[in-house]
Order: structure tokens, then C-alpha cells, then sequence
């Protein structure tokens, strides 16, 4: 009897220089071992991609992603260790998936929609920007199911302050999108009308942008701001410096398309 052919995990498109990569396994577009790896090879494929210059991460309907496949790790509590080989293997993929986002040489945006809880939290925390709808919802629920959500807050704690990343693992709650912006971890919050319209515009005009100075621009932001004032400026500096040196910008100068201002 012939099956079904099951869903991609996750489906790509560019437009416009961006790349729209779309978590699939609907409703919840769990976080499971295939999943993170169809999302690490497909940030690996945009870094690689000349016609990529912006990334915009989704998962569709009303929930952005859940978080780990739970029903995959239920599965390997019957193994003789409990399931701890695979909790490893499972952990360490995810954080070289999320390293790999986090510190992805084009800039990224999540659109959320709905909720993004536990892993799925961290996976949208891990853009350099959050646009979410009005009716969008975000949670570290582990310490309602027994746990705690250490690894998700990683992301998370670069976002938002300490009291705000312990409201959201100590209390288990979703918190609307009004308190995520007020937070810092979301970057806009519109009416779910306007969101994906308003993403697509932003991210298109960013990818319409001269590619060089905004790679080594966000390279430098991320690494300058672990450093003391002193050192930031110096390294700072010296990245301005190539920005004004790049081909992009220098014909852009000779065509007259920089504006000079008196």
C-alpha cells in the first residue's frame, strides 16, 4: 500500500534577495533531531547563497514552534540509559543550530504569529530581529512539566534583561506580545493583517542594501559589545574604515548614489 508523501520539514523560496525558510510539521513544528537538521543545512545553504541576503524564518498558523519534539525523547526513555545518549546528541545539534543562526553572516528575522515556546522561543531569540503579530504569545514553560528551560534562556538572556528572562522561566506563563516588546525581544508588534506584508517590505529593502558593510557590520556589532568601550572603538573603527573602502559603497560614490549632506 502506498503512503503518503509526509511534509517537508522545511521548505525554502528567495525573493527579492530574501530567503523565506518555512518550518514544516504543522501545527507545532517541533524542534526534532531531522528538524534541526533541516535547519541547519538550510542556514548553511543561505550563508553560501550570493542571491540570499536576508533570512526570514516562520512557522505558520497559531503556533510558531513548540519547542523539542517531546514525543521523540519520550521514545528513547525506554533505552537502557534512559535516553541520555540521545538527550546528548539531541542538545549538542541544537546549539550548533542555534550558534549557527545567532552568529549567521546575513541578518535574520523571525515572524511570529502565534506561540514560541521553549526551543522555539530560543530559535526566534536567535534572529537579530522578532516582528510579531498582536496575538502572538511567548513562553519557557519548563518548570511547569518538572525541568527548566536552561538552554532556551541562553538566546533568550541576550534579549531581555535578567528579570525579564526569569519572569519567563521561573513563572512557566506565556506572556503577551505587548510585554515581549516592551522586554526588547520582540522588534515590532503589528496587527496580524500587517505582519507579513510589513516583514516581506523591511526585509526587501534591507536586501536591497550593499551586502559587504552589512555582513562585516553585524560581525563586528555582536563582537564589539563583549568588549570594554576602549577596545570596541578600536576594533569598531577599523570595520568603519573597510565599510568606506568597500567596492559596493565606492561605486556607489562614482555613480553619485550617496547622498552628501552640508
Amino acid at each position: 500500500m502506498n503512503q503518503m508523501p509526509q511534509e517537508p520539514l522545511v521548505t525554502g523560496s528567495v525573493t527579492q534577495g530574501v530567503r523565506r525558510i518555512t518550518l514544516g510539521r504543522m501545527p507545532a513544528h517541533p524542534l526534532s533531531s531531522a528538524m534541526i537538521a533541516a535547519l541547519h543545512e538550510a542556514l548553511d545553504a543561505a550563508a553560501d547563497d550570493p542571491d540570499t541576503r536576508v533570512l526570514m524564518i516562520e512557522g505558520p498558523g497559531h503556533i510558531f514552534c513548540a519547542g523539542h519534539d517531546l514525543k521523540e525523547i519520550a521514545r528513547h526513555r525506554a533505552d537502557d540509559d534512559k535516553g541520555h545518549a540521545f538527550l546528548t546528541d539531541l542538545f549538542g545539534a541544537c546549539a550548533r543550530m542555534m550558534l549557527r543562526l545567532a552568529n549567521h553572516p546575513k541578518p535574520t528575522i523571525a515572524m511570529v504569529d502565534g506561540i514560541a515556546t521553549a526551543a522555539g522561543l530560543q530559535l526566534a531569540a536567535s534572529c537579530d530581529m522578532v516582528f510579531a503579530s498582536d496575538r502572538a504569545t511567548f513562553c519557557l514553560p519548563g518548570v511547569r512539566n518538572g525541568g527548566f528551560c536552561t538552554t532556551p534562556a541562553v538566546a533568550v538572556s541576550r534579549a531581555v534583561t535578567y528579570r525579564h528572562v526569569m519572569e519567563l522561566a521561573l513563572s512557566g506563563e506565556a506572556l503577551d506580545a505587548g510585554w515581549a516588546l516592551r522586554a526588547g525581544l520582540v522588534t515590532r508588534v503589528l496587527a496580524p493583517e500587517a505582519l507579513e506584508a510589513t516583514v516581506m517590505e523591511f526585509a526587501a529593502t534591507l536586501a536591497s542594501r550593499n551586502p559587504g558593510p552589512i555582513r562585516a557590520g553585524k560581525a563586528a556589532l555582536k563582537a564589539h559589545m563583549e568588549l570594554p568601550l576602549e577596545q570596541a572603538y578600536e576594533m569598531a573603527t577599523e570595520v568603519m574604515i573597510g565599510h568606506f573602502m568597500d567596492e559596493g559603497r565606492l561605486a556607489a560614490e562614482r555613480d553619485g548614489n550617496i547622498g552628501i549632506r552640508t
